[in-house]
C-alpha cells in the first residue's frame, strides 16, 4: 500500500486540496447549483413533431424526406419566435441522423441518440455552421462561406449552412452568395431565415425553396403554455395562460419568456399565478374593465369611464395598452355583429362570448365602424402625447360625448321630419333650371338642361378628338357671342391662337359633313366656361351654406365646414351625346358622289 493509498478514495480523482491556496485566500466552495435554463431553451423543439402551429410546414418536409426531393436551399421567413432557427437546427439533424445503429440514413424523425443528432443538438458540429447575418453582413463573410462549401463535411453526411436573419446582408454580399447558392455541391446545404422577406433580393429567393412559417394561434399557444406549466409543476390559472398567450402575438418564444416571468414573479404566493398578476405584470388592464369600459362609452357615462380608467391606472395598467384593448374589444364585436355564429365559437374565451354577445346585440355597425376610427386616431394621439394619462382621458371624454350622437342618415332624418325640407332654399342654377339639396353633404345638384346641340358640346367633340390644345383654349380663351349653327360669333382673348377658328371649322366641317362659319367679333360675349364654372360652384357653394338642412346639420355639428360638394343622385345621370347627325347634309347631298 502507497503511501496516498485509502480503500475509500477514488483512484480516478485527484486528492481533495483544503487549507489556505498558495495566495493565502479561503478555496471556494464548489456550487451545488445547476445552471437554469430559461422555458424557451428548455422547450425549445428538437423534432418536427414538437413543432407548434407548424402543420404545412412539417407535412411537405415529411413528403420531401419520403419521395427523396430534398431542396438544396431553404428559405424561412416569419416574425420573430415561430420557430425559423429551430427548424433548421432540426433540419440538419434529419439530414445527418444516423440512427442508434450508426447505419440510418436521412430520415423526417431523427433518432437524437446518434452523434450527430447530439453534436447538432448542443451546438457543437463542425460541419452544420450557424451564421448572424445581423453582425455579418459584409462580402468577405460570405465569401468565407463560399470557401467552406470546396470542402467535403468532417463527419456528418451533410455539410449546412445556417444564415439568420439573412434580410441584413449586404447587395454585394448577396451578389457574391448567387451562384454557390443556386449550384451548390452536392454535400451542401443552406437554410437561410429571416423576418423581412420583403428584403431579401428576388433572384435569392428563386433560388431557394420557401416557407412562410405563420403566427401561431392564441388557443394554441394556450395549450401549449399550459403542458409546460404543468410539467413544471406551476399553479397558474387559464385567465393567466390567455393573458400571455395574447401578449406574444403569435410568437412562441415571447411567450415562453413572459410565462417564465410569471413564474418568477408569482412564486412567492402559494395560491399560484392567477391573471390579475399577469395583467400588472405585462400592465394590462382585466378583461372585466375593458367590457365595463365599453358600456360607460355606450353609455356616455364620462364620470363613469374615467373612474373605470382611474382603477385601472391605479392597478398598473398603461391606458394607451387600454385604448388599445377597447380597438381590439371594438373589433370583436363587429366580427360578432357581421357572423351572428361567431357568439357561440368555443375559441372564444367566456367573457367574449357572454358579455361580448350581449353588447353586439345593441350595438350598430355604424356606431361601431365610427368608434374604431375614433379609437385608432385616439391610439395615436396617445403615443404622441406628452402625458400619456392626461391623452387617454381626454379621448374617453369624447368618445362618451360621441356615443350619444345619432349616426348622419338618423340625424337627417330627424331633422327633415321636423320641418326642413330638401328644396327650400335654392335658387337657379347657372343652366337656368332650379337646384335642391341632397343629403350627402352635397347640397346642390342643378337639373339637366333640354337635349340641344350647344357650344358646351361643341367643346366636348375637341375633347372627345382628342385635340388638347383646341380643347384648353375653347374653355379659356373663347367668349361665346352667338351660336347659331352653322354659324358662331365668338371673341378671343389676346392670347389665343390665331388660327383657332380655322381649326374649330374644320373640327365641325369634319363631323357633320358641311360648313361653318366662325366669325370673330368685339362684342363682350359670355364669360368663358372656365369663368363660368368657377362663379357657378361659387354659387352652390353660397347656397349651400345657407340652406335650412345644411344649417340645421351644422349646428348639430358645432365646428364642422363644408369641405367639398359632392354630385348627388340627380347629377348622375349619363348625358346623351351631342346629335351631330342632325346638323349633317341631307342625303341628297352624297348622291351622284361616287368615292
Amino acid at each position: 500500500m502507497g503511501l496516498f493509498d485509502d480503500d475509500t478514495a477514488d483512484d480516478t480523482a485527484p486528492p481533495a486540496f483544503s487549507g489556505p491556496s498558495l495566495f493565502g485566500d479561503e478555496p471556494e466552495a464548489p456550487s451545488t447549483a445547476a445552471a437554469y435554463r430559461v422555458l424557451a431553451r428548455k422547450y425549445r423543439p428538437t423534432t418536427f413533431n414538437d413543432l407548434i402551429g407548424q402543420e404545412a410546414l412539417v407535412r411537405t418536409l415529411r413528403n420531401a424526406f419520403a419521395m427523396n426531393r430534398i431542396a438544396h436551399a431553404f428559405m424561412l421567413t416569419g416574425v420573430r419566435g415561430v420557430g425559423k432557427t429551430t427548424t433548421a437546427r432540426i433540419l440538419a439533424r434529419a439530414l445527418n441522423c444516423t440512427g442508434p445503429d450508426g447505419n440510418g440514413g436521412p430520415t423526417p424523425d431523427p433518432c437524437g441518440l446518434c452523434e450527430n443528432c447530439i453534436a447538432i443538438l448542443a451546438d457543437r458540429h463542425p460541419d452544420v455552421v450557424e451564421m448572424d447575418a445581423a453582425s455579418n453582413t459584409g462580402v468577405d463573410d460570405v465569401r468565407e462561406i463560399i470557401e467552406a462549401t470546396r470542402f467535403r463535411p468532417l463527419s456528418a453526411r451533410t455539410k449546412v449552412f445556417i444564415i439568420d436573419e439573412v434580410h441584413m446582408l449586404s447587395k454585394q454580399a448577396f451578389n457574391a452568395l448567387l451562384k454557390t447558392l443556386e449550384e451548390p455541391p452536392p454535400h451542401i446545404k443552406f437554410v437561410l431565415a429571416t423576418t423581412e422577406i420583403r428584403k431579401v433580393p428576388i433572384t435569392v429567393l428563386s433560388r431557394c425553396q420557401r416557407f412562410d412559417l405563420r403566427r401561431v394561434a392564441v388557443s394554441e399557444l394556450s395549450a401549449h403554455f399550459t403542458r409546460i406549466a404543468q410539467k413544471e409543476a406551476v399553479a397558474i390559472s387559464p385567465g393567466a395562460i390567455e393573458h400571455i398567450a395574447r401578449a406574444a402575438d403569435g410568437s412562441v418564444r415571447d411567450g415562453l419568456s413572459l410565462l417564465d416571468q410569471a413564474i418568477a414573479r408569482g412564486s412567492e404566493d402559494e395560491t399560484g399565478i392567477t391573471a390579475e398578476m399577469v395583467a400588472e405584470m405585462l400592465g394590462l388592464a382585466d378583461r372585466s374593465y375593458v367590457f365595463e369600459l365599453m358600456d360607460a362609452l355606450v353609455a356616455g357615462d364620462a364620470a363613469k369611464a374615467l373612474e373605470i380608467a382611474d382603477g385601472a391606472y391605479a392597478r398598473g395598467a398603461d391606458l394607451g395598452v387600454l385604448l388599445a384593448d377597447l380597438l381590439g374589444l371594438t373589433h370583436l364585436l363587429t366580427r360578432m355583429k357581421s357572423v351572428p355564429a361567431l357568439t357561440a365559437s368555443t375559441t372564444l374565451p367566456e367573457a367574449e362570448r357572454t358579455r361580448g354577445a350581449a353588447l353586439a346585440g345593441v350595438l350598430s355597425i355604424p356606431f361601431l365602424g365610427r368608434l374604431w376610427q375614433m379609437l385608432l386616431k385616439g391610439v395615436q394621439e396617445v403615443e404622441a402625447a406628452p402625458d400619456r394619462r392626461a391623452a387617454a382621458e381626454m379621448i374617453l371624454i369624447r368618445l362618451c360625448h360621441v356615443a350619444d350622437m345619432p349616426p348622419p342618415g338618423e340625424l337627417l332624418k330627424r331633422i327633415t321630419e321636423g320641418g326642413a325640407t330638401a328644396q327650400g332654399g335654392a335658387g337657379p342654377g347657372p343652366s337656368g333650371g332650379g337646384s335642391r339639396a341632397v343629403a350627402n353633404g352635397a347640397p346642390m345638384v342643378m337639373q339637366a338642361a333640354p337635349r340641344a346641340i350647344t357650344f358646351n358640346d361643341v367643346v366636348a367633340l375637341a375633347e372627345t378628338k382628342r385635340d388638347v390644345t383646341l380643347f384648353a383654349h375653347l374653355r379659356q380663351s373663347v367668349h361665346l357671342v352667338r351660336f347659331a349653327p352653322p354659324v358662331i360669333e365668338l371673341r378671343l382673348e389676346p392670347h389665343a391662337p390665331r388660327d383657332l377658328a380655322g381649326k374649330l371649322a374644320a373640327l365641325l366641317e369634319a363631323e357633320t359633313h358641311r360648313r361653318w362659319t366662325i366669325a370673330l367679333s368685339n362684342a363682350p360675349g359670355a364669360p368663358t366656361i372656365d369663368q363660368a364654372e368657377g362663379k357657378a360652384e361659387s354659387e352652390v357653394m353660397q347656397s349651400a351654406v345657407t340652406h335650412p338642412l345644411v344649417l340645421a346639420i351644422l349646428a348639430e355639428f358645432p365646428g364642422a365646414k363644408i369641405e367639398k360638394l359632392h354630385p348627388g343622385e340627380a347629377a348622375a345621370e349619363p348625358e346623351m351625346p351631342a346629335d351631330w347627325a342632325a346638323l349633317a347634309p341631307p342625303d341628297e347631298f352624297y348622291e351622284g358622289d361616287d368615292e
